[in-house]
């Protein structure tokens, strides 16, 4: 009586978000997954209601970032910044950047903003003094496009043409080619056994001095452990041993891998020697894998999402034939719910409970913990997989009405929490909320024997929405990844890149912003204090980009506790805006 009379007050409701929900094909959809049953259909109509769906905008008059998404030219050699403020003489080491700095080849251009050719970046920190430089990573696919002038490697949103200084007849067979894996590590600087890496999604990283910023060796994953790729963001435990996710395409179908590195090299020239596959976990859809940029890992296990993002690869293997490239293979199935694994680290046995959400689209997650028999996993999250296709280079370098519409089709991310309980077992009562955490909103519901079905908890008041979301999240990670914790940071995002620095504190869901207008901070990164003793006490380090000429390039420091510019080193060249980075502390 009481679910039925619930379900009928929500379908004769005025309410305006259910009357989106409503009008959501997701809400069809989840009619007729059998998971979502009648007893505790509640649970998803009550996720569907307490989250805007998908966070659309509609914001007017966004100004032009074309500048910070166009090509520079690279600085090898170290200049001088100019000091505003202080930056703390505590402060020793290399702020480390990686993103795409090259957008055309003689006449060509990239179709999306993945595409760019990798630039690294190196701001030198030393006695309150800065130098930046800059280096192009010297990849097979810049080297090879250098050489020819135009864009002769494949990339993520752009196929190649065929060499015009071939015959027809070869022209004509090169379109019966595989794409072949790019090397163009653009995303993130990456460690392994101590040493300092560039990675894209590949198979293929770069090993760089992080001092020079010069590429030493090329290293292929699938010269080590049979993947086909893995993450630009592995997790590495206080030991040194790395974890990692790659691909495996075989006869038999899809499978997602977990892979672990040892911490340490037995002789100077190792790379990913002794790495291994922890386990392999198959695909719902044999030839339609879930596309993922990183997962989660707490104390025991690491945490796999496979989301309704789909790779058709099928589409891949004949994408050079139809002139098509990898982005135009990936597809958002909203039909589709989302999955939680468990991968024991020590053993590698797969959960066999598998937990379940309402579909969702993430990319970067924020952290992992275990407490009282459960796993909580917070991530930046959105209601909508189709963000990742419409980051193209076109769009990105819009203007006025144009640029606008771009920006509001676009679902932007929220930080939410997922807990999940660890004990399910056959005495485990179904239909019914499992969560006993004290003030917990998230629910977690047993729908069949394997099955759990679970709904968030937003990690943000209402005050969030102002701006855009967030992405980007951090935390002060060598303390508090994989333990519970009550600060992260990250960007938001009222337009295509972020705009704002955010410092979201899980203690009231209280939020302080940095924010200037015209100006577009990195991904913040936090330095702890020497000899720190809370989680805040360190200062956070961004990278501000600006396209307005009148305005130049600084990097960025904030005291993390108050969120207080302490000072700046502002730049005398361009630079455009980039993913991800990392800070290598030096004596």
């Amino acid at each position: 009586m009481g679910d039925s009379f619930e379900l009928f007050l929500f379908f004769n409701s005025d309410n305006s978000n259910v009357k989106e929900v409503l009008s959501k094909k997701t809400f069809y959809n989840a009619l007729i997954i059998p998971e979502i049953e009648y007893s505790h259909l509640k649970y998803f109509l009550k996720d569907c209601c307490t989250s805007n769906i998908n966070h659309y905008t509609n914001v007017r008059g966004l100004p032009s970032i074309e500048k910070i998404v166009s090509s520079v030219e690279d600085t090898p050699r170290p200049i001088s910044t100019q000091i505003i403020g202080t930056i703390p003489e505590w402060i020793n080491g290399n702020f480390l950047r990686n993103g795409p700095g090259k957008f055309e080849i003689g006449n060509h251009k990239f179709n999306h903003w993945f595409d760019g050719m990798a630039l690294l970046h190196q701001f030198k920190i030393s006695n309150g003094q800065v130098t930046y430089k800059s280096r192009f990573l010297s990849s097979d696919s810049y080297q090879t496009n250098k050489e020819h002038n135009r864009i002769a490697i494949s990339e993520f949103g752009t196929v190649t043409m065929p060499d015009p200084c071939k015959n027809v007849f070869q022209r004509f067979l090169s379109r019966f080619e595989s794409h072949k894996p790019t090397d163009n590590a653009n995303v993130s600087f990456v460690t392994y056994k101590g040493d300092y890496y560039v990675s894209t999604e590949t198979n293929i990283m770069h090993k760089v001095d992080p001092e020079t910023l010069e590429t030493t060796e090329k290293v292929d994953w699938s010269k080590f452990i049979a993947v086909n790729g893995a993450t630009a963001h592995p997790h590495t435990e206080p030991d040194g041993t790395t974890y990692n996710m790659g691909n495996s395409y075989t006869s038999k179908g899809s499978y997602y891998n977990i892979i672990q590195v040892p911490p340490t090299k037995k002789t100077e020239d190792e790379t990913l020697e002794g790495a291994s596959v922890l386990c392999s976990i198959p695909s719902v859809d044999k030839t339609k894998p879930s596309y993922y940029h990183s997962f989660a890992m707490s104390e025991n296990y690491v945490v796999f999402i496979e989301q309704p993002i789909k790779l058709d690869l099928l589409k891949i293997v004949t994408g050079k034939l139809r002139g098509k490239s990898i982005s135009d293979s990936i597809f958002w199935d909203p039909k589709l719910n989302t999955i939680f694994h468990l991968i024991h680290k020590h053993s590698g046995k797969v959960s066999s409970i598998k937990y379940l959400a309402k579909p969702l689209s993430t990319f970067h997650q924020i952290n992992a913990f275990e407490e009282d028999g459960f796993l909580i996993i917070d991530l930046c999250a959105s209601d909508d997989g189709q963000a990742i296709t419409n980051y193209n280079i076109q769009n990105m370098r819009k203007s006025g009405e144009a640029l606008d519409e771009v920006y509001n089709t676009l679902s932007r991310a929220f930080p939410r929490r997922f807990v999940l309980p660890l004990n399910v077992d056959r005495e485990t009562p179904y239909n019914q909320n499992l969560i006993t955490r004290p003030n917990s909103i998230a629910t977690s519901v047993r729908i069949a024997k394997n099955k759990v079905f679970c709904t968030h908890e937003d990690l943000h008041g209402e005050d969030l929405h102002e701006y855009g979301g967030l992405e980007f999240p951090q935390i002060n990670y060598h303390k508090f990844n994989t333990h519970p914790y009550r600060y992260f940071y990250g960007c938001g995002f009222r337009h295509l890149v972020g705009d704002t620095l955010i410092k979201m504190d899980l203690c009231g869901k209280r939020m302080k912003v940095w924010e200037h207008p015209g100006q577009y901070p990195s991904e913040p990164v936090f330095v702890p204090s020497p000899n720190a003793t809370e989680e805040d006490d360190g200062v956070i380090m961004s990278v501000v980009i600006t396209p307005d000429e009148d305005k130049s390039t600084f990097l960025l420091v904030l005291d993390a506790k108050t969120f207080e510019e302490l000072g700046r080193a502002v730049v005398p060249v361009n630079i455009p805006y980039g993913f991800h980075g990392t800070f290598i502390a030096t004596a």
